[in-house]
């Protein structure tokens, strides 16, 4: 299982952690809902800890927190960030999607359903 920040997405993430009011923020966690326009979107929070079920790597000095039931349709993203003159904010490059949004916010991997019905 890996998930891949870039420079420039590392090196934001770092200045969000350094930045949070709570010194007890230790990571990301990045994961799945259901939802979006093609079935799963992405999610990305700063948290304090680790789930005791969750998977952990640790990039750039940067904790991230996986929920193994995500890690499937999660294995091998790129996270990026871009910043423009129109938007700014976190890519995903995730070689499981078979079908992508126009916004590129959400995804659908597999045989999953516009409703996003569970691929696993």
């Amino acid at each position: 299982m890996t998930i891949t920040l870039t420079e420039k997405a590392a090196f934001r993430l770092r200045t969000f952690l350094r930045s949070t009011a709570s010194e007890s923020t230790s990571g990301i966690r990045v994961g799945l809902k259901n939802g979006g326009c093609s079935g799963y979107e992405y999610t990305l929070d700063l948290v304090s800890q680790a789930n005791p079920s969750d998977l952990v790597f640790e990039q750039d000095r940067i904790y991230i927190y996986v929920n193994p039931t995500d890690a499937p349709l999660l294995n091998g993203v790129v996270i990026d960030f871009a910043e423009s003159l129109t938007q700014s904010g976190f890519i995903f490059t995730n070689p499981n999607a078979t079908d992508t949004c126009g916004c590129g916010k959400s995804f659908a991997a597999g045989d999953c359903t516009p409703t996003a019905t569970s691929c696993h």
